[in-house]
């Protein structure tokens, strides 16, 4: 037998080694002791991934210390981790093959870290899962063959080790074949493999073993060249969270750029865009990377930015899909399957953030449905989910977000959970449940589609009134009298002849500041947006400058209006500072300027937008 690779694999893996430009993440989990970085430090020697003289190095410290040599210490670069001799962290190690560069991520085995093993999974697109041949099965490593079930890894390769603990034995391969398969059977998982190895002392790691000539199959390295690497699939739909709109002023760049990392799939210039859960849409008029040169199509894995052909009003944690392929879900009530990992039990006396994507969106526990002892597979019917258990639970979310079902996609059904500030638990959504977010969206739409014009059209009332219908909203900090600036602009645009009218939406639909500080008050307030959004875009069908002032109008608050008013028909005017960045502001007053110069301002702002016009020369 030999166990390192010979002279001429080397060889041709060094002269390929430059050509290699394909890239696998592989996480490698088990219980704690059952042998992972020993078979991760076997793989980096037998394949010369090592840098030069490291494996002597080690070698030679562990003789000084009369400790004896083991390849797990070849990962152990922190000085706490070789002294309590388990690993804590998820290190991350690299190696190449004749086919690819692989990242190795080493997930904690021990039950106080799995919370690193959760975040250094959720990167990988396979799992090596490692059982000890002489202990068996253990709790954790149902608990991990669970977890890699839940974040979405299919490709799952179980390694039995330390078979020359049992001397080399077939049978007692094949009892902990039978129940491990049969335990993932049960949580619907099906293993690529299983594979008989000796990480300490090298068999079917890199080259097959003559001590086990029962078993036939590949050997860990085979097997890791035959797994499917998920990002050359191109030919999924397309999937990208929005990271941020970026707005160009410098030298006459007028570009907004929608910025993200491609999660699947691939855009072109011309491709329709909708973003959910808002379901605005335009065009890709050029694809944007930095410091690169120009391209019509972007692909998987990419950073990248595209510009609109029509600038329509989006934020970050939409989510951009191509139209005609399968839409997302969009929902304020999700199902999920998640992973405890909080210090206090997971409960519905408290709120909670949900991350998805670049989406962060407060969720209330509604219903725990069933809790799964990961172990003994066993149901508990309790309303709370206690430090790492497996639980199927009911989330009630402040907004919609947009998101894929886990059983189609993995990438955008992914989610953590963050309670004070830190990352408390993670999973799987499984289903979107009916709600009145999806019932409002229903009835909008319908609204879009039965709506049919009076005998005058707004084109002609635009061309009778010489003015396109907008709403100008003033807004900004609070104490700033919005309202003296609005009814100035609605007398100013009136004595010139524009058909103008002041909307006082606070009276009559949003109510007082104390009214908005009631315990209900995000329902109430997203309810009042909807009416008022409703009212004004009748007076926009009438052909109206529709000016109106809210005070310190939110994000969302500009999102519950333009499911309703068309973006294209909304101005934002603010007064005052601002420290959000989403807001899509198009005039910004200072708070000691005078009425005369902000009406100025506006003026030209509806001119130099073509809402209204005036004759040439004037």
């Amino acid at each position: 037998m030999n166990n390192n690779l010979n002279k001429n694999q080397l060889s041709v893996i060094k002269s390929q080694q430059s050509n290699i430009n394909e890239n696998m993440n592989i996480v490698i989990v088990g219980h704690v002791d059952h042998g992972k970085s020993t078979i991760i430090g076997r793989l980096l020697a037998d394949t010369n991934s090592l840098p030069e003289g490291k494996l002597e190095q080690v070698k030679e410290t562990c003789r000084k210390n009369a400790k004896p040599f083991e390849y797990a210490f070849l990962l152990d670069a922190l000085k706490d981790e070789q002294a309590q001799g388990i690993t804590i962290d998820a290190a991350r190690v690299f190696f190449k093959t004749q086919k690819r560069k692989y990242i190795i991520i080493d997930a904690p085995g021990h039950i106080e870290f799995l919370k690193n093993m959760v975040t250094g999974a959720a990167r990988a697109e396979a799992a090596l899962l490692v059982i000890d041949a002489k202990e068996g099965v253990r709790e954790n490593s149902k608990r991990h063959g669970y977890l890699l079930s839940m974040l979405g890894i299919k490709q799952v390769v179980v390694l039995i080790n330390k078979m020359d603990l049992v001397e080399y034995k077939k049978e007692r391969y094949e009892e902990i074949v039978e129940e491990y398969k049969a335990f993932l059977s049960e949580i619907g998982v099906e293993a690529e493999s299983f594979i008989p190895i000796s990480g300490f002392m090298g068999e079917n790691i890199t080259s097959s073993s003559d001590k086990m000539p029962w078993y036939s199959g590949m050997t860990v390295l085979e097997k890791l060249d035959k797994l499917e690497n998920k990002k050359d699939v191109k030919n999924q739909i397309f999937r990208m969270p929005v990271q941020g709109v970026y707005k160009f002023t410098a030298g006459g760049d007028d570009r907004r750029i929608v910025a993200g990392t491609i999660d699947t799939g691939k855009v072109k210039v011309g491709d329709e865009v909708i973003f959910y859960p808002s379901g605005k849409k335009s065009k890709v008029k050029s694809i944007e990377r930095f410091h690169a040169p120009n391209m019509d199509e972007d692909t998987v894995g990419s950073a990248t930015g595209f510009t609109l052909e029509e600038q329509i009003y989006i934020t970050r944690g939409e989510l951009a899909c191509i139209a005609g392929e399968n839409k997302p879900e969009v929902s304020t009530q999700i199902k999920t399957k998640l992973f405890w990992l909080g210090r206090e039990d997971l409960n519905n006396t408290r709120d909670y953030y949900l991350k998805i994507g670049t989406q962060k969106v407060k969720a209330q526990l509604e219903e725990v449905v069933t809790v799964l002892d990961a172990s003994t597979l066993s149901n508990t019917e309790r309303q709370y989910v206690q430090r790492h258990e497996v639980a199927e639970v009911v989330f009630k979310l402040e907004k919609a977000i947009a998101f894929d079902k886990a059983e189609n996609s993995t990438e955008t059904s992914k989610f953590v959970l963050i309670d004070n500030y830190e990352i408390s638990g993670g999973g799987i959504i499984v289903d979107s449940l009916e709600n009145e977010e999806i019932w409002l969206s229903q009835r909008i739409n319908e609204r879009k589609i039965k709506w049919k014009e009076n005998a005058v059209t707004r084109k002609e009332r635009a061309s009778r009134f010489v003015q396109r219908p907008i709403m100008v909203l003033i807004s900004g900090e609070k104490g700033l009298d919005k309202k003296d600036i609005a009814t100035y602009i609605e007398r100013g645009l009136f004595t010139e002849g524009r058909n103008v009218y002041y909307f006082d939406s606070e009276s009559t639909f949003l109510g007082t500041d104390a009214e908005i500080e009631q315990e209900n008050s995000i329902e109430n307030r997203k309810k009042q947006f909807q009416q008022f959004a409703e009212v004004s875009n009748l007076l926009l069908n009438a052909g109206n400058i529709l000016i109106t002032a809210i005070e310190d109008i939110q994000e969302e608050d500009i999102n519950t209006i333009n499911r309703i008013v068309n973006s294209e028909n909304l101005k934002l005017v603010w007064v005052g500072g601002t420290e959000d960045y989403f807001l899509p502001i198009d005039v910004n007053i200072e708070e000691n300027e005078t009425k005369e110069r902000i009406y100025l301002k506006i003026k030209k702002m509806l001119i130099d937008t073509r809402v209204i016009f005036e004759p040439q020369g004037l």
